[in-house]
């Protein structure tokens, strides 16, 4: 009888673990609290602007609604330009183009401040989890600043930066070579992302409770100042989600799945 023999592969893939189970789920569990907190903290934006200018000639001095009224009049499929309404006295119906879009809406601030913080509580216990996973996986390590990050920060940038250019022109452009977990650009993201968090969680509280907490809302140099930390945090939640998506999508299948599964081909070390 003949016998049937199988040829070993020519090399063998490396496997490693890269996230505790934690780290996992409390990742995913992010992208529904941040989008729960955004998209009602614009609705307790809308009611009192932060960012604001000298009123126009429509009383109008919140930039956000600037964007509105720009991105209604340039909508192509728009036929007509809404006249002044009373929804919002002084401006137009169309300044509230961003607050209907990317809140939960207008004129709703006890609603929108009752789901605000029951997101933050959910964002508060699901960074502790987080936290939790780091440590007990270990993961906390990779995180951690060195002392070269800044100038391979910049390296990564350029790559990063360079990489569409590169593609277009059809040259080649190699990857800086990591031998790391992270490479320094997402080590500092990632470790100012809990740093960020925090500070988020204090300036809420400082908000919420003035009286209580003068203390805190000292600390921020007051409750006006505490409320541009608090809203200014919106925006760099949103600077770094986007370029975060855009990268892990670039980077390969593998990143994606070490974020689910918990381990990686590509056998960087854990720390």
């Amino acid at each position: 009888m003949a016998t049937l023999t199988l040829n070993a592969p020519a090399a063998t893939q490396t496997v490693a673990r890269k996230h505790h189970w934690l780290v996992r789920v409390t990742h995913w569990l992010n992208v529904p609290i941040l989008l729960g907190l955004t998209l009602s903290g614009l609705s307790i934006y809308w009611a009192a602007p932060v960012y604001t200018h000298a009123a126009d000639a429509n009383g109008n001095v919140d930039y956000l609604n600037d964007i509105g009224l720009w991105v209604a009049r340039h909508e192509p499929w728009r036929h007509s330009y809404g006249a002044p309404e009373t929804w919002l006295p002084g401006t137009h119906y169309n300044a509230r183009w961003v607050y209907d879009h990317f809140s939960l809406g207008t004129g709703m601030l006890s609603t929108a401040l009752n789901l605000h913080w029951l997101f933050a509580y959910l964002f508060l216990a699901n960074g502790l989890l987080y936290l939790i996973g780091l440590g007990v996986g270990g993961g906390y390590k990779a995180l951690l600043p060195r002392r070269d990050d800044l100038k391979d920060a910049f390296i990564m940038q350029r790559y990063y930066l360079g990489m569409p250019f590169a593609k277009l022109l059809r040259k080649p452009w190699n990857h800086p070579k990591i031998t790391t977990k992270y490479n320094a650009l997402q080590r500092l993201a990632y470790f100012a992302m809990p740093v960020a968090g925090t500070v988020a969680v204090l300036t809420g509280w400082a908000i919420h409770k003035p009286a209580q907490l003068g203390w805190l809302q000292a600390l921020f140099g007051g409750y006006d100042y505490a409320r541009l930390w608090h809203f200014g945090l919106l925006w760099l939640f949103a600077l770094f989600v986007v370029p975060h998506v855009i990268l892990v999508l670039a980077d390969g299948w593998d990143t994606m799945r070490s974020m689910v599964a918990g381990w990686t081909e590509r056998g960087a070390s854990d720390l």
